[in-house]
C-alpha cells in the first residue's frame, strides 16, 4: 500500500555522489515520493557534499580523525542522523566500515548499494574480480546493512552482460546507469510496501520473499 507521507531519507557518501544525484533527480521529478533530509560524509572534499550544497540540502562533513576510535565517530555520526528521524538511511558509496554495535541498532532502516551480484564479491574491486572470474554477467545489489560486510539480505539487483573486451573501467561505466536506476526503484519500494528483514531473509509486508531482479 502506498504511503501518503514522504519517505524521509538520509544519505551517507564518501565520493562523487552520482547515486545521490540520481535520488535527487527522482525526488524533484516526483518519481520518488521522498524528502532528502541531509547528506553526511567522512571526507571534506566529497563530491556528494557539493551536490547537496547546490541543491540546498544540508551537507555535513564529520572528520574521523577528530575521534579517538571508530566507535566514537560512529556514535557521533548517528546521533546527528537520529536527530533527523529518517525513515531510511542510504549508504551510497560510503567507504567506511561501521561498527557492529551501531549497525545492529540501525539495520532495519539502513541500506547499501554495492557494485556486484551479491553474495559474489563483497568488498572492493568488484568489477575486476568479475572479469578475473570469467563471469558472463555483472551487476549491482541493494541490501540491508548488517554487521557483516556486504552480507545483509538483498532487496533488489540489476544485471548487465559482460562484453568481450571489457575492462574494469568500461564495465563500471556501463553498470553505473543501471546502478542509479536500481537504487531509485529500490527506494520506491519502501513507499509501496513495509520492507524489513528477519532471520537473514528479506521481508515484504511481513512475508519472506526473494530479491527483486531487474535487467
Amino acid at each position: 500500500m502506498a504511503s501518503a507521507r514522504r519517505l524521509r531519507l538520509v544519505v551517507l557518501a564518501s565520493g562523487r555522489g552520482s547515486n545521490l544525484a540520481a535520488l535527487m533527480s527522482a525526488t524533484r521529478s516526483g518519481r520518488l515520493h521522498a524528502e532528502l533530509l541531509a547528506v553526511f560524509s567522512d571526507r571534506a572534499n566529497a563530491g556528494a557534499l557539493e551536490i547537496a550544497a547546490a541543491a540546498a540540502v544540508a551537507g555535513r562533513w564529520i572528520n574521523p580523525k577528530a575521534f579517538d576510535s571508530r566507535l566514537a565517530f560512529d556514535h557521533a555520526l548517528f546521533a546527528e542522523i537520529d536527530a533527523l528521524t529518517p525513515d531510511l538511511i542510504i549508504c551510497a558509496g560510503f567507504m567506511r566500515i561501521l561498527s557492529a554495535e551501531v549497525v545492529a541498532a540501525q539495520s532495519q532502516r539502513m541500506i547499501n548499494i554495492h557494485p556486484s551480484l551479491l553474495p559474489k564479491y563483497p568488498g572492493l574491486h568488484t568489477h575486476q574480480r568479475a572479469l578475473d572470474a570469467g563471469d558472463s554477467e555483472h551487476g549491482a545489489s541493494v541490501h540491508f546493512v548488517i554487521p557483516a560486510l556486504d552480507a545483509g539480505p538483498v532487496i533488489a539487483q540489476t544485471r548487465i552482460p559482460i562484453h568481450h573486451g571489457d575492462d574494469a573501467a568500461t564495465l563500471a561505466t556501463r553498470l553505473l546507469p543501471a546502478e542509479h536506476e536500481l537504487l531509485v526503484r529500490c527506494v520506491g519500494k519502501f513507499n509501496q510496501h513495509r520492507i524489513g528483514h528477519g532471520h537473514g531473509q528479506l521481508l515484504v509486508d511481513g512475508q519472506a520473499r526473494p530479491a527483486w531482479q531487474y535487467r
